[in-house]
């Protein structure tokens, strides 16, 4: 069918430049729309970030990341991601947002900012980073807080909030108090999560304990102003003086956009939208989920290391459905 893509992948990130190599591999012609830059949430993610996992489990392709650290960084990662995409010279669109997918027939039709696109297949490897969970308090849309985080030294000698105890949260708090911020930190929690890094678990503890970064436990952000905020603690009450406010309390899946190519969402959490696990088929016919966003609200669920195998399992039943033809 001339103009008509057999795979046309949304996301060009890890998973979906695997999706794309694998589909070139067995001689599948194919497109990826990606509406930033290449890997573009990697590129979001903040400067100096250090993954949590080893460079051979980021791997795709059995393609080797080289790396003298113990753990990758997030320069290096961009490097590498870059380098594996241009050596299969992967068809791309960058800076192009894919507005709606309609199937009509067994055609589906894709429309861009850019441009539209017809394919047999598609595959949405979107993930989960480009909606952050709000607050929704008073004050949450004053341009000094911010639901993203990148380099310290902004926040040098400033008063800063960061909300949260996962990764990014820890980080946040210790890297801008290192440049001199005063730092304090608002848990819902009773704990630091157990999910963060084990080598940064201690340092925050012990900061904690040493009093140099202030935490409150069992405690929510009620309020943003000006120049404080209002914290709701155990012991009642408190405001504090604040330049900044890194709201840093996770992200979704665009479950709106989802929903537009007609995926079935549950509306209860954790919102898991509909797919066969074992071929990563959605209930509509030759759409498929691969990477993070199969898991829904549970962003924990799926990483890098571990959804690399819906790149095979998606094509393999391409072209077994193919073969029935």
């Amino acid at each position: 069918m001339d103009n008509i893509y057999d795979v046309l992948i949304i996301g060009a990130g890890p998973i979906g430049i695997a999706c794309g190599i694998n589909a070139k591999k067995n001689n599948l012609s194919h497109i990826i729309i990606e509406k930033g830059c290449l890997v573009n949430s990697l590129y979001n993610y903040p400067i100096n970030m250090t993954f949590f996992s080893t460079s051979e489990k980021l791997e795709i392709e059995d393609i080797p990341f080289v790396t003298t650290n113990p753990k990758p960084k997030r320069a290096e990662a961009l490097e590498y991601y870059r380098r594996i995409h241009n050596k299969f010279s992967l068809n791309t669109k960058l800076f192009e947002e894919v507005l709606s997918c309609e199937k009509k027939g067994n055609i589906f039709h894709v429309t861009t900012t850019k441009g539209s696109y017809q394919a047999q297949h598609v595959i949405v490897a979107t993930g989960f980073y480009d909606i952050p969970m709000l607050l929704n308090i008073p004050g949450e849309d004053l341009p000094k807080v911010s639901h993203y985080y990148n380099d310290p030294h902004y926040y040098a000698g400033q008063n800063v909030v960061v909300v949260g105890a996962s990764n990014s949260s820890i980080d946040a708090a210790l890297e801008t108090y290192r440049k001199g911020a005063n730092v304090t930190l608002v848990i819902r929690g009773t704990e630091i999560s157990p999910r963060v890094k084990y080598w940064v678990r201690p340092d925050i503890l012990n900061r904690i304990a040493e009093g140099s970064i202030t935490a409150y436990f069992e405690s929510n952000l009620t309020e943003i102003r000006e120049n404080e905020v209002v914290i709701q603690t155990k012991s009642g009450e408190k405001i504090i003086p604040n330049d900044f406010v890194l709201a840093l309390t996770g992200y979704r899946p665009n479950f709106e956009l989802l929903r537009r190519f007609n995926i079935s969402i549950p509306e209860e959490s954790p919102m898991i939208p509909h797919h066969n696990p074992e071929t990563m088929e959605t209930n509509v016919e030759g759409m498929y989920l691969a990477g993070v966003v199969c898991g829904g609200l549970n962003t924990h669920l799926w990483f890098i290391e571990n959804s690399r195998i819906h790149a095979k399992i998606i094509i393999d039943d391409i072209l077994r459905k193919g073969a029935r033809l």
